[in-house]
């Protein structure tokens, strides 16, 4: 087919904050430097911010090297973290509160921002705009160009207007072919391309295979008499017992919002364990409840989240561009925090970038730079934090985070490893504990597919599915009969199904409620599923998340 296509400098992939860092420094670089550069950011979303999902506690520490001046510009980092209480849940309604001194100086957040990271991309976007960068939102990088010599050549997007069974609608688009010198993926994490790219250029060779978790958040507005603007609450334990691990955590916002949301560590081996279910539970605990007390559920939302760190970090360059963010695993774990480790990771690679187009006989490759910058070394120092809790359990793991970050700084001379892919080691349905989760009650727990809703989800129906399976025969045969398909569970929307068709089991795929967090891709035993880009603007569309 012919089809139309734009070249540019760079094209980035992906407009969260890695990939806007990415535009801001390139074109500042051009600018300081009086060269010619076009730089194209294309987004999936229908707008930038519309698939952003984080906590969000923003270290500023990339952002003010970036923008120095970013409050004087209006970014929208309203309010100040003032109070952190850490606990450890031992039941549904006990809990132990633990005295800062004793948690890692990690989770620590004097000097941070509660923030809504959807709101701060938006911001980064304009900035970027008025810097001269294109930004296409609501356009999917759905396949890999590349040149005769096998190095990245740019993206085609995706077409739109094509029905189920993949015939032309009316009104029928083709993609556009994206050329570019060098391209940056900054997809997020488990990203579509990014996945491919890793196995192409063979960028995690050597390393730990990549660590995820799902998290979950609800925005809650609040009484105002209830409302502690800057106060952070994280914990461990309850719910998640039995194998179970991860996180909750709190946090009140500006304008009377509260930020509640759960991380479950996706290498559970229970196939009966229902993320969703345990989020809902976690918000009955006394701890956590009398903070929503007389409150609105406004937003819902889920994304999985990359924490292997920098034992499986992938490799961020290669022949045509680079990988960054979370699309490469930057994510901080010790500190539950990827922001601004992801804007660092795109910076580096803007700069390495416009070396190599600009004065290409002095660059510095990207591997260099990150390896002398404060990136590298804040990743290095947590290196053991998410294999420790894998290792040891929840009390013994955090103990030694305790000990290898406030004693040691994090430079025990051990590096602990996980070795163990979170898809494996599923125990057998019949073999496997029983879950009977509570019935939500409407008040501060709710069903799936209500909570879908309030993320303003919509896919168009006629397209073809964007959930891929390799073998249709296997949610039956192997997923069901040995794990009783824990799709139907793991996943934070409803869009696996067993449904009964003259008498015989069949997995339904409800596409359209799919909120884009990659926990199938990553969860399914039988690794049968593969993501890839819906229609350009489809999935969930987040006011402020």
């Amino acid at each position: 087919m012919e089809r139309e296509c734009m070249e540019f400098d760079v094209v980035i992939v992906g407009a969260g904050p890695s990939g806007l860092a990415s535009a801001c420094r390139l074109m500042q670089l051009a600018n300081d430097t009086q060269q010619e550069l076009t730089v194209c950011v294309v987004e999936k979303g229908s707008e930038v911010g519309a698939h952003i999902l984080s906590g969000a506690i923003l270290e500023t520490r990339a952002l003010d090297e970036l923008f120095p001046n970013w409050q004087e510009l209006g970014a929208p980092l309203n309010t100040a973290v003032t109070k952190d209480e850490i606990y450890l849940f031992n039941d549904e309604a006990k809990s132990t509160k633990l005295p800062n001194a004793f948690c890692p100086k990690t989770m620590h957040n004097h000097g941070n921002y509660i923030v809504s990271l959807g709101n701060v991309c938006r911001w980064l976007a304009e900035q970027a705009e008025g810097l001269g960068v294109e930004i296409f939102p609501g356009f999917t990088a759905s396949e890999l160009l590349f040149n005769d010599d096998g190095s990245v050549a740019g993206v085609l997007t995706g077409d739109m207007g094509v029905a189920k069974d993949g015939s032309e609608k009316d009104g029928y688009m083709p993609g556009m072919e994206l050329r570019a010198k060098q391209t940056i993926f900054s997809e997020g994490c488990r990203g579509h391309l990014g996945k491919q790219l890793i196995e192409k250029f063979s960028l995690t060779d050597g390393r730990s295979p990549q660590h995820y978790g799902l998290g979950f958040k609800e925005i809650w507005t609040i009484p105002t008499e209830q409302h502690q603007p800057g106060l952070v609450v994280h914990s461990a334990g309850w719910p998640l017992t039995d194998g179970l691990s991860g996180g909750g955590f709190l946090y009140h916002a500006d304008d009377n919002q509260v930020y509640v949301g759960l991380i479950i560590d996706l290498n559970y081996t229970n196939p009966h364990v229902s993320p969703f279910d345990e989020f809902q539970q976690y918000k009955h605990h006394p701890q956590i409840a009398k903070h929503l007390k007389g409150g609105e559920r406004i937003s819902y939302g889920a994304r999985a989240i990359a924490k292997g760190g920098l034992n499986s970090i992938a490799d961020m360059s290669f022949a045509g561009g680079a990988i960054v963010g979370c699309n490469a695993g930057t994510l901080n774990f010790s500190k539950i925090k990827g922001s601004h480790t992801a804007m660092k990771s795109g910076m580096l690679a803007a700069e390495a970038i416009f070396e190599a187009l600009t004065d290409s006989d002095n660059a510095q490759s990207l591997q260099q730079k990150y390896e002398k910058s404060w990136l590298y070394d804040e990743l290095y120092r947590s290196r053991n934090f998410g294999p420790a809790l894998h290792k040891f359990g929840t009390l013994a793991g955090g103990a030694f985070n305790y000990i290898d970050q406030n004693w040691f700084n994090g430079k025990l001379p051990v590096t602990l490893k996980d070795d163990r892919p979170d898809h494996e080691g599923m125990q057998l349905a019949s073999e496997a504990k029983a879950k009977d989760y509570p019935k939500a009650d409407g008040v501060l727990s709710f069903d799936k597919l209500s909570s879908v809703f309030l993320s303003n989800t919509y896919h168009e129906e006629d397209q073809p599915c964007h959930l891929i399976l390799k073998d249709n025969s296997i949610p039956i045969s192997v997923n069901l009969a040995k794990f009783d398909e824990p799709a139907q569970r793991y996943c934070p929307a409803g869009v696996y199904e067993i449904v009964e068709v003259d008498g015989e089991s069949q997995l339904q795929i409800n596409g359209q409620n799919c909120l884009h967090c990659k926990t199938c891709d990553i969860k399914d035993p039988s690794q049968n599923i593969t993501w890839v880009v819906p229609e350009g603007a489809g999935g969930p569309n987040y006011p402020n998340m």
